[in-house]
């Protein structure tokens, strides 16, 4: 039987065209032990925006008391609502109304000042709250068992629906915990459907800690399309601890998934418990030996990889690198994207690197332009009956 080629062919679910969220400003700051300033977070929110965004993350609106990062949720808010904004996206020509805002939104009181927010006409579209699957991990975001959860996240859903906003369930521990270790796929499908039975818009799938390999995402991304068909209500969240996220990003995709979401520079993780000079609640001691390495895959790294396969993503690629290095500076150390530095692959190649003298020299020894092999060798390859291995030659 002749070997398909063709990926689109082997995995006929694979799509060709994505979504990419950006979660830089909410996920990506959170992690950080020092305080991003108001005008860095509306700048690289907006920007990611103008750069091709369609949904974005743009802050807590939880207690400033454990997470500090976000006492400035109003004021972001504000600004990613103000007229002005929405001026330079119609220069853009970018439809504004069609851009989806998220607040992270864990427990009912920040799911109530969403709607409150949104009554004052700079809330969010979405809100965003979460399960684990494991107990352990669940009570330590949350503080509450798994079942007092499910009946808040319930009540929530019925107050977001009645203000207009939709509310992404996220499942979480799907591939490990940090806490408690192995998990069960077949949990997370559970989740997801109770999400789903209680009202929930859509589901964030998540990998907290970069537990995921390719096999297992493919597995369980085919076991939640085979139960809930429909990719519009899935979305990939996968943290990069391993350096092997980008296969299971190819997986995801042979799988049919089709919404995705990173972080520039691949920041991001537990929120952190030290903030400037200070040490502060979070959600406690942290998870890892060392949290320096703990954040999402990187947007701009997924990026080229989606561009390269060919998929389209609605993205400038160009710019958002850009926006990679300034973030960079930002932050004040070197982050993890390579995508910034050696950007797409060159379909014309870097000429400048060309040594001097290869079309003399193929003058000299009269060689025909374009030629690879000596002229007297057949006009194609023709391998040997028994070649490499095979050849009796290499027989001890």
């Amino acid at each position: 039987m002749a070997t398909e080629y063709d990926l689109w062919k082997i995995f006929p679910r694979m799509p060709k065209k994505v979504d990419i969220g950006d979660i830089t400003i909410r996920d990506g700051f959170q992690h950080c032990e020092k305080f991003i300033s108001t005008q860095a977070k509306i700048f690289y929110g907006q920007e990611m925006i103008l750069a091709g965004a369609k949904e974005i993350e743009v802050t807590n609106l939880g207690s400033p008391e454990g997470i500090p990062q976000f006492k400035d949720a109003e004021e972001v808010l504000t600004a990613m609502r103000s007229d002005g904004f929405k001026k330079r996206c119609a220069r853009a020509g970018i439809n504004y109304d069609e851009i989806v805002m998220t607040a992270v939104s864990i427990r009912e009181p920040a799911v109530d000042r969403a709607i409150e927010l949104k009554k004052r006409g700079i809330g969010p579209d979405r809100i965003l709250m979460m399960v684990s699957t494991d107990p352990e991990h669940h009570f330590a975001n949350s503080g509450t068992t798994l079942t007092q959860y499910w009946k808040e996240a319930e009540r929530c859903i019925k107050k977001a629906t009645g203000a207009g906003i939709k509310m992404c369930g996220t499942v979480s521990t799907i591939w490990g915990s940090p806490i408690s270790g192995a998990t069960k796929l077949q949990d997370a499908v559970e989740f997801t459907k109770r999400w789903f039975q209680i009202g929930a818009h859509d589901i964030e799938h998540a990998d907290h800690d970069g537990s995921a390999n390719a096999a297992d995402v493919y597995r369980y991304c085919s076991m939640i399309l085979d139960a809930m068909p429909n990719p519009e209500g899935h979305l990939l969240h996968l943290h990069e601890t391993k350096r092997i996220a980008s296969s299971s990003i190819l997986a995801a995709l042979q799988a049919g998934f089709t919404r995705f979401e990173g972080t520039l520079g691949g920041l991001g993780g537990q929120p952190a418990n030290f903030l400037d000079d200070s040490p502060i609640r979070g959600t406690g001691e942290y998870y890892y030996d060392d949290p320096r390495f703990v954040g999402l895959i990187t947007i701009e790294d997924l990026l080229v990889q989606i561009d390269e396969l060919g998929i389209e993503h609605g993205y400038d690629v160009d710019r958002v690198l850009w926006l990679g290095r300034k973030m960079e500076k930002t932050i004040g150390m070197r982050l993890r994207s390579e995508a910034i530095y050696n950007g797409r692959t060159a379909k014309a190649g870097h000429m400048k690197f060309a040594r001097p003298g290869l079309k003399k020299l193929i003058e000299k020894v009269g060689e025909k332009p374009g030629q690879s092999v000596p002229a007297e060798w057949s006009p194609s390859a023709i391998v040997p009956e028994k070649w490499g291995p095979a050849d009796p030659i290499w027989k001890k």
